[in-house]
């Protein structure tokens, strides 16, 4: 217990004199020293190896920062160029793309998927575009249910060419043959699977590969640059290394290529298209704001239980308070995104170590924000 504690104290003590911060140039963001002091304390509480940040006030990207490193052994920095992995905050963004398809008469939100992929097996027929949206399809998450995958990819001998998964419509042969948890609208139950499975719909119901669509209603429009699938390969340009803490000290942490999940969490990019996403949804940029409010509306079970899921995104609050939010969870990272629409602010953060809580850091943004714009606690 003490070679424990010893070690503890000593990688803090290596933060405390190496972190480095680095900003874009130009960035002149008034409460800058102040969020940087809070954002590296909490850095340090958490042992986090590397991290960025950005802030978003009257709708205006006004800070982006790294902080930490993203290859701890070769001393490489995180910056706002770094390449994280967005994790479940793929969600809100493939949600997007499959209300654009709602919005111009593609896509029905209540119709049953089966119109979209005739092939789909019974139990997956009759499930809706709202309620894979809304964590209530019943289809199994990771390790919550059975996950039965399809025939062909059971078979002991079969040869899978990982790549074919490029295709969403690949991607739902891992679980294809899973039984639902529950009958579809009756319950909440959140499903990396599901939006797999959506991913694979809004290709169908746009009638264009998914990588396509997301160009051209998304990726261009917000000029995304950085912006990608996780594929997988070593050595791509800006993209951070992953890390545990085992027994006080951070470890690498293997490499694994998530793009089979596509909307689920098959995506990339810096931290500054990350706040751009980010501030194209709190002003509906990207879809008109009558569908917005369809998006940031908490919807109810069929027994008329309200769960604090939108479609794509979490929902807390009302009125001028309204939150919207979503948090990302992979072996190489740990993001989060939080808006405030009505009041125009919000705060997105990426990790690239396991078990931190990004919730912690944009809490402590808006701490030492508060005198100066007295915004809510995240």
């Amino acid at each position: 217990m003490r070679s424990f504690t010893h070690a503890i104290g000593l990688l803090t003590s290596l933060l405390l004199i190496t972190v480095p911060r680095q900003a874009v140039c130009e960035n002149h963001f008034l409460h800058g020293k102040r969020v940087d002091a809070a954002v590296t304390s909490e850095i340090e509480r958490q042992q986090i190896v590397g991290a960025s940040i950005g802030i978003i006030q009257d709708s205006t990207i006004v800070y982006t920062q790294g902080y930490g490193w993203s290859d701890l052994k070769r001393k490489i920095p995180v910056t706002d160029e770094t390449i994280f992995n967005w994790a479940s905050n793929s969600k809100p963004l493939i949600s997007i793309a499959a209300l654009q398809l709602v919005q111009h008469g593609q896509l029905k939100l209540d119709e049953p998927i089966v119109s979209y992929c005739p092939r789909l097996p019974a139990q997956l027929q009759q499930i809706t575009p709202r309620q894979l949206l809304c964590h209530q399809s019943g289809i199994p998450h990771y390790t919550n249910g059975t996950v039965i995958p399809s025939k062909a990819r059971s078979k002991p001998d079969v040869t899978l060419n990982p790549l074919d998964e490029l295709d969403p419509q690949k991607s739902i042969d891992r679980f294809i043959r899973s039984p639902l948890l529950f009958k579809p609208g009756s319950q909440t139950s959140y499903s990396s699977h599901a939006y797999v499975l959506l991913t694979a719909i809004v290709q169908a119901a746009g009638h264009e590969p998914v990588d396509e669509q997301l160009k051209s209603r998304i990726i261009h429009p917000l000029s995304l640059g950085s912006f990608q699938l996780d594929l997988p390969g070593d050595h791509h340009d800006n993209w951070t290394l992953a890390y545990e803490i085992r027994l006080g000290k951070p470890e690498v942490v293997s490499d694994y290529a998530h793009f089979w999940k596509h909307g689920a969490g098959g995506y990339k990019s810096n931290v500054k298209d990350f706040a751009r996403f980010a501030k194209a949804l709190a002003e509906s940029t990207l879809i008109a704001p009558s569908m917005t409010a369809k998006m940031w509306t908490r919807q109810n079970t069929s027994d008329g239980e309200e769960s604090i899921y939108g479609l794509g995104v979490v929902v807390t609050n009302s009125g001028d308070a309204l939150k919207v939010s979503h948090n990302g969870s992979q072996d190489e990272t740990r993001t989060r995104m939080v808006i405030y629409p009505h009041r125009k602010h919000g705060i997105v953060v990426m990790c690239n170590t396991q078990n931190c809580d990004p919730a912690r850091i944009t809490t402590a943004i808006y701490t030492a924000l508060r005198k100066s714009v007295s915004p809510p606690t995240d």
